[in-house]
């Protein structure tokens, strides 16, 4: 076990020294690697060509096959972009941050902070969403502020993404431990401030409620509804967008405020129209390599009773 620890931290420190001294190379240079690996990514390795191919076709059944490969090859220049913008994020410059990704209506969410109220952002993986953890760069006040994140298996790296992703005082989270920490915030007395990427799939034990989501019966996530809900906040979609490459906006866009007269799963349903909307209007931008429809209604009908799929379906 100590072996163990003392390989993890060696793997770590020499991990952030070469990241670290990549990150100093102006992004002209990381893109011309990028422009590599895409060659590399879908030509060659053609890393999950068939999925993103049947994701995208059964997402837009209306659309011609070349409109299809066209969003495809533009969604893999981006996915290699996004590697080269994650390493120049280990050392990128608030300045730097501020003329690469610019916020839209932030007067939004700082007046319901102003006023004390918490506020629960929605987004999902569009653009660029490991640059939103600088969202507390248009902030104001001193609320709490976090996102939640899944641990990495390896330690190494999951210590090396709680640094990249905790550079401008935003506090990662960890999915088991939402409920405690936010709740705990608001019953403490702070309101905060926390971001929520709920377009993953849902395990079958999670799954409370399914929408239709471009073209697919979707099982969702429902926590960011339930925990938005305990703590009164203001939900809030984070609409984020890419300009031209290596630039993004951010608008903030309101969903409710008054969350306790919008029916159960409304919030979630909300959040996944403007989420499809924004996908439709730039195909190429959303996480397209994700196998986000493995998970159906006939196999979680397979799993439990129809007494007992009535209840979770009905259970926030």
């Amino acid at each position: 076990m100590r072996l163990v620890r003392l390989m993890n931290t060696a793997l770590y420190y020499l991990v952030y020294v070469f990241w670290f001294l990549g990150s100093l190379l102006p992004l002209r240079v990381l893109y011309f690697f990028s422009d590599i690996n895409f060659i590399l990514v879908y030509h060659l390795f053609r890393y999950r060509r068939k999925l993103v191919r049947r994701n995208l076709t059964s997402s837009f059944p209306e659309k011609e096959l070349s409109e299809i490969v066209s969003i495809e090859r533009k969604f893999y220049r981006h996915f290699c972009d996004l590697f080269a913008e994650t390493i120049k994020l280990f050392s990128m410059s608030e300045k730097q941050m501020r003329q690469r990704m610019t916020y839209e209506n932030s007067e939004l969410v700082n007046s319901y902070l102003s006023q004390g109220r918490s506020v629960s952002l929605f987004l999902g993986h569009c653009g660029n969403w490991e640059w939103v953890s600088s969202i507390p760069l248009c902030l104001e006040g001193d609320q709490k502020r976090g996102q939640i994140y899944h641990a990495l298996e390896n330690p190494a790296f999951d210590k090396l993404f709680l640094y990249l992703r905790s550079r401008f005082t935003t506090e990662c989270i960890s999915m088991e431990d939402t409920f405690r920490t936010v709740v705990g915030w608001e019953r403490s007395g702070h309101n905060s401030c926390v971001g929520y990427i709920s377009d993953q799939v849902p395990g079958y034990p999670n799954i409370h409620y399914f929408t239709q989501f471009l073209n697919h019966d979707t099982p969702v996530l429902t926590g960011a509804e339930r925990i938005a809900r305990l703590i009164d906040s203001v939900a809030v979609y984070v609409d984020i967008k890419r300009t031209k490459r290596g630039h993004y906006t951010c608008k903030f866009v309101l969903i409710s405020d008054k969350l306790k007269e919008v029916p159960t799963f409304g919030i979630t349903e909300q959040y996944f129209r403007l989420l499809e909307e924004q996908i439709k209007a730039d195909p190429p931008y959303w996480l397209w390599s994700h196998n986000r429809w493995k998970r159906t209604r006939e196999g979680f009908y397979q799993l439990y009773s129809e007494e007992e799929c009535t209840k979770r379906l009905s259970r926030l």
